[in-house]
């Protein structure tokens, strides 16, 4: 059972696997930051198996028992008067039938001037997009492997233009609990549209992400390390702003090499006191940092820090993310225990 699960998500992985990055497909939201936790540890983290319900949303396989009666609910102030918010929750049957998870994702990008093409006002115009998302995991026989899986309904509306999509989040977690050391696998986005803006077909943003973390044995810290958009290589592409010109006026266009080509796969977080009532977070994305670096000047873009603090049943987090020196975002999130 667990060869054949392997070998299907592999085989499902290469038939897949077409190059989709940022601006190259619709409902690109739906890869946003899930919660807080995720945004102080670099923006995608794939193997926190805890109290943690929004971990449901980017990977199914971490869903568990102790996510049970969990409500979390997060917002972000995010760039350009954008803003967008998560909420989740996780009910358990019983021991056998496991925990099942249902996720909102919602996004307001605020209203907007229309103008015609001879620059006439046609008034205010709007937009929005939503996903709700159903997911059940389940351990596959007696193994340390879980899978999991995340059917999404996603509708956007833009201006007068309106699109509807269905999705599926395919996880594989593998859990070591003798090491504490988790990793995990994750297919993201893959499914269609059902109805389109306007009449053309467009993918959705399909990403593959491996993710691997460990709690230090003496030393109160979980890292993670993920690897994201593993679907397309290099994801590297050369900066037109860092073009060099010589004294002869030739210009020569940004190299990028083989180590800058992987770190742009990475990203790097840590957790201190990851179990306990008052946690603190850091994360750096590569990616982020090097698209965003300004030449000459020092803004440290990719850095991301936050924290969380417990009060009886409800958990309080907060995370500020560093993006360009004009533009921060700043996550808050509340987890209630309703039990």
């Amino acid at each position: 059972m667990l060869k054949q699960t392997i070998t299907l998500f592999c085989l499902l992985i290469s038939v897949l696997a077409t190059a989709q990055v940022g601006g190259e497909s619709t409902y690109q939201f739906l890869n946003l930051v899930s919660s807080p936790r995720q945004a102080a540890l670099g923006g995608k983290v794939l193997t926190n198996v805890d109290y943690d319900v929004a971990q449901g949303l980017y990977n199914p396989a971490t869903i568990n028992v102790d996510m049970d009666n969990q409500l979390a609910l997060n917002y972000t102030s995010y760039l350009g008067g954008i803003s967008y918010g998560t909420a989740s929750y996780a009910y358990t049957v019983d021991r056998r039938t496991q925990t099942f998870h249902a996720g909102v994702t919602y996004i307001n990008y605020g209203t907007f001037d229309g103008y015609d093409e001879n620059g006439n006002s046609t008034g205010s115009f709007t937009g929005n997009e939503a996903a709700l998302s159903f997911g059940y995991a389940l351990q596959i026989g007696y193994s340390d492997f879980y899978f999991g899986a995340n059917v999404k309904l996603i509708t956007s509306k833009l201006e007068q233009y309106n699109s509807f999509g269905v999705a599926t989040d395919l996880g594989l977690l593998y859990k070591d609990d003798y090491l504490d050391f988790n990793a995990a696998l994750v297919v993201r986005n893959f499914g269609t549209q059902i109805t389109t803006y306007a009449g053309q077909h467009e993918p959705l943003p399909f990403e593959v992400d491996f993710g691997m973390s460990q709690r230090l044995e003496n030393v109160p810290i979980r890292w993670h390390i993920t690897l994201e958009n593993l679907q397309e290589w290099p994801i590297a592409v050369s900066n037109p702003a860092r073009v060099t010109t010589d004294l002869s006026g030739n210009q020569t266009p940004e190299k990028v090499g083989f180590l800058g080509k992987v770190i742009r796969h990475t990203i790097l977080g840590a957790e201190l006191f990851p179990e306990g009532g008052f946690n603190i977070r850091l994360g750096y994305n590569f990616r982020r940092a090097e698209e965003l670096r300004i030449v000459d000047q020092r803004n440290f873009s990719g850095l991301s820090a936050g924290f969380s603090i417990k009060f009886n049943k409800m958990r309080f987090s907060y995370t500020h993310a560093k993006y360009t020196s004009a533009a921060n975002s700043n996550f808050f999130g509340l987890q209630i225990d309703l039990q």
